[in-house]
C-alpha cells in the first residue's frame, strides 16, 4: 500500500455525517476547600472553554484527514447553538445545512475541573425525536444537496438525542444504496436496528452486548464472528467493524475477518477515540474498498488520539508515519 498516495485520495474526498451535534464547555479551576453549606468542594472558576461533541468531533477528525466535511442536524435556536456554529467555522466544517429551531435546545454539557478532574457534569438535552416538519425539511436538504454534489461517504452519528429518526434513517440509506454512495454508522441503543442496509455497521462491543441482548463475555474470534452472523441477520449490512477498547477492534467482510490486538500505546484518555476511529475507517474504506486496510489504519489512529489529553482530532502526518512503520 502508497500510504502517501491513500492519504492524498482522502484529501480529494467529500464526506457527509449526519447526527447529533453538540457543544462540551469545561470550566477550569482550583479547589482550596470544602464548602462549609455541604460536604462538597469549591471550585474557584479561572476560564472556560469550549469543544464540539458528537457528530461535531467526527467532523473534526474527517477535516483533520484533509476531507471535505458537511454536517446536517438539528439544533436550537440559543447562544450554545452560536457558539457550536462559530466552533465549526473556525475548525473549517461546513455547517451551512445545520437547521437551527426554536423547537429544540441545543444540546450542551459543561463540565466543572478542579485538581485536574472532572467534579461535576451538567447536562442540557432534548431526546425526542424530531418532529415530522423537521425530519421533512432536513431530508429535503440532504437530497438537494446530493443532486449538486453526491458525497464518498455518509457517516450516521447517533448519540440518541433525537436528529436520526427511523424514517430519516431509512430514507438516506436508501438514497446512498442508489447513488452508490458508502454509508457507515455509529448507533446506540434506541436505534440500534434500525439501520438495514448499512455499508459500514461499528458498535462498541458493549453496545453489541446490549443490542443484541448477549449475555457472553468472550472476546475471541469465533464469540465475534457469531455477532457479526446475529447482526446480519437482522440488519443485512455489509460489514461489521466492532471496537474493542484496550483489545483493539474487529471486522467482518463476507468470508473475510479480523481480530486486530491494539498497539501498545501510553493512554493517557480515551475521550473520543470512537470518533475517530469511525472518521478514518470510513475515509479510508470508501477511498480502496478495503475493510482490512481501514480497520488496520483506524485501530492506529485510534490509539494514536489515546495519547492526547481530552477529546483530540487526529494528526494526518503522524497517522501517515505510524502506518508506515506498523503496516
Amino acid at each position: 500500500m502508497n500510504f502517501t498516495k491513500l492519504f492524498a485520495d482522502i484529501s480529494k474526498m467529500k464526506v457527509v455525517i449526519v447526527g447529533d451535534v453538540m457543544l462540551d464547555r469545561y470550566w477550569w479551576g482550583s479547589v482550596d476547600r470544602i464548602s462549609p453549606e455541604a460536604p462538597v468542594p469549591v471550585v474557584s472558576l479561572k476560564y472556560l472553554e469550549y469543544r464540539m461533541g458528537g457528530a461535531a468531533n467526527v467532523a473534526i477528525n474527517s477535516v483533520s484527514m484533509g476531507a471535505e466535511t458537511v454536517i446536517f442536524s438539528v439544533i436550537g435556536d440559543d447562544t450554545e447553538a452560536k457558539d457550536l456554529l462559530q466552533l465549526m467555522q473556525e475548525n473549517k466544517i461546513d455547517a451551512s445545512q445545520i437547521i437551527s429551531t426554536h423547537k429544540r435546545i441545543t444540546t450542551h454539557k459543561t463540565r466543572i475541573m478542579g485538581r485536574n478532574q472532572q467534579m461535576m457534569r451538567l447536562d442540557a438535552e432534548l431526546t425526542t425525536d424530531i418532529d415530522t416538519d423537521l425530519e421533512n425539511e432536513l431530508i429535503g436538504r440532504i437530497k438537494s444537496y446530493f443532486s449538486v454534489s453526491v458525497p464518498d461517504v455518509l457517516i450516521f452519528e447517533d448519540y440518541n438525542k433525537g436528529v436520526l429518526t427511523e424514517r430519516v434513517i431509512k430514507e438516506l440509506i436508501s438514497l446512498c444504496s442508489d447513488l452508490g454512495v458508502v454509508t457507515t454508522v455509529d448507533p446506540k441503543r434506541k436505534n440500534f436496528l434500525s439501520f438495514k442496509g448499512v455499508t459500514i455497521f461499528k458498535p462498541n462491543l458493549k453496545e453489541v452486548r446490549e443490542g443484541l441482548s448477549l449475555l457472553t463475555n468472550n472476546v475471541d474470534l469465533s464469540s465475534l464472528q457469531n455477532m457479526h452472523s446475529v447482526l446480519q441477520q437482522h440488519l443485512q449490512h455489509e460489514i461489521s467493524f466492532i471496537t474493542l477498547s484496550e483489545n483493539g477492534v474487529f471486522f467482518q467482510q463476507g468470508t473475510d475477518s479480523k481480530l486486530i490486538p491494539t498497539h501498545i500505546r501510553n493512554i493517557a484518555d480515551v475521550s473520543g477515540a470512537g470518533d475517530t476511529v469511525i472518521a478514518v475507517a470510513s475515509l479510508v474504506y470508501a477511498a480502496t474498498k478495503e475493510m482490512r486496510m481501514a480497520a488496520e489504519i483506524a485501530n492506529i489512529a485510534g490509539g494514536l488520539v489515546c495519547e492526547e489529553v481530552g477529546t483530540a482530532a487526529i494528526n494526518k502526518e503522524k497517522l501517515l508515519a505510524e502506518c508506515e512503520v506498523l503496516l
